[in-house]
């Protein structure tokens, strides 16, 4: 019964695998797909027949269309044996008996014979595995990011440590699709019908991924806040979406080689929502307060409340309200130093006495005359 069977199996897959076949995207797709296999359309408004081939088993002659944004990676037996990144319509060609098809000019006895033959052996099944993959190569969106409870980082511009419990999404991109498939994608999605998303919370590869940009954001946040070329603003890194998913991009690399190993890259951000301690809302709200009265603008605001609080004093306290203010203005040069700089002080008048002997001294070494003198003492006494 098993040999009736192998034989069935054989000749009937042999002859429905002589077909060529046009693969294409599946319908349905998410917006998020990363890797899918192409499936072959086996009917197109109600003509074809050919929905009896084996699905690991391309025929030489198959057309396979690459739409734009996305690539194509061919399979044989498990190993990557092509890559295309050109949209456009391609022919399948493979050395592999399984290929051979009678409608592709590869002769008409031998295909089938052989083939046979081989599909036997193995049950009815072909012998071999051929597959193609489509891969995106656009921008993946709403990968989300997010975390519990804060995360700390040194801040170049408040010049300590601030916390904040931050989420967001960034867009993911497949920079190289071989590094990718090679080392990241389970084989478990290297299967027809297998959709490999990195939104799916199913899906534990993509898991992995979240749990490490969440490690990331503390060096990504500290990388952008002490970078001098983004001014050092806090306030700046939800403004600036590109910027801030380069330092995102460069500390999960450093941490964990998306790029290097993983073939993948973060591209854009949109942080949501960052929510300081408590600790650095204050410090926020001094500093703002600060950047606000710098300059002449603070000047004019420090004279507006010391005069507010003149007014108060007087109405509230009268005249002993006025002198306390008077001697707290006192402390930091007046009233008046708060409006004009304060003037030089003027030079002391010189001692009459002193100015009499020194001009006795002149007078006695023939530099004055008496009557020189005279005028001098005159003037001196008041006189």
């Amino acid at each position: 019964m098993g040999l009736v069977q192998a034989v069935t199996g054989a000749v009937g897959g042999m002859l429905a695998d002589q077909w060529k076949d046009f693969y294409t995207v599946p319908a349905g797709l998410p917006s998020t797909a990363a890797l899918f296999a192409a499936v072959p359309q086996g009917t197109n408004a109600g003509r074809g027949s050919n929905t009896s081939g084996s699905s690991n088993i391309i025929t030489n002659g198959s057309k396979i269309v690459v739409p734009e944004g996305y690539g194509l990676l061919l399979f044989q037996d498990g190993k990557i044996t092509a890559f295309v990144a050109e949209p456009g319509g391609y022919e399948w060609r493979s050395d592999d008996l399984n290929s051979q098809s009678i409608f592709a000019g590869d002769g008409i006895v031998s295909p089938l014979i052989k083939q046979s033959w081989e599909r036997f052996k193995f049950g009815g099944q072909p012998g071999s595995q051929q597959a193609a993959f489509f891969v995106s190569l656009k921008e993946l969106p709403d990968n989300r990011f997010g975390t519990q409870s804060e995360i700390y980082w040194d801040d170049g511009f408040l010049n300590t440590q601030v916390g904040a419990v931050t989420r967001g999404s960034y867009t993911l991109k497949i920079v190289d699709p071989i590094l990718f498939v090679k080392n990241f994608v389970p084989a478990s999605y290297l299967q027809p019908g297998k959709v490999f998303d990195f939104t799916d919370l199913d899906n534990a590869a993509a898991s992995q991924l979240f749990n490490e940009v969440v490690g990331s954001l503390a060096p990504a946040f500290s990388l952008y806040t002490n970078d001098p070329s983004k001014g050092n603003r806090i306030t700046k890194i939800q403004q600036d979406s590109i910027g801030f998913a380069k330092s995102l991009s460069d500390a999960v690399e450093q941490g964990y080689q998306w790029k290097s190993d993983r073939g993948l890259a973060i591209v854009k951000t949109a942080i949501v929502s960052i929510e300081y301690d408590a600790n650095t809302r204050e410090l926020l709200k001094t500093v703002q307060r600060a950047d606000a009265l710098s300059g002449a603008r603070g000047n004019a605001n420090l004279q507006a409340s010391v005069a507010q609080g003149i007014q108060s004093a007087g109405e509230h306290s009268g005249a002993a309200g006025l002198v306390g203010i008077g001697m707290a203005t006192g402390m930091t040069g007046g009233i008046a130093g708060l409006q004009q700089p304060v003037a030089p002080a003027a030079p002391a008048a010189e001692d009459p006495v002193a100015k009499l002997k020194k001009a006795k001294e002149m007078l006695d070494l023939g530099l004055i005359t008496q009557d020189d003198y005279d005028a001098l003492k005159a003037k001196a006494l008041g006189l």
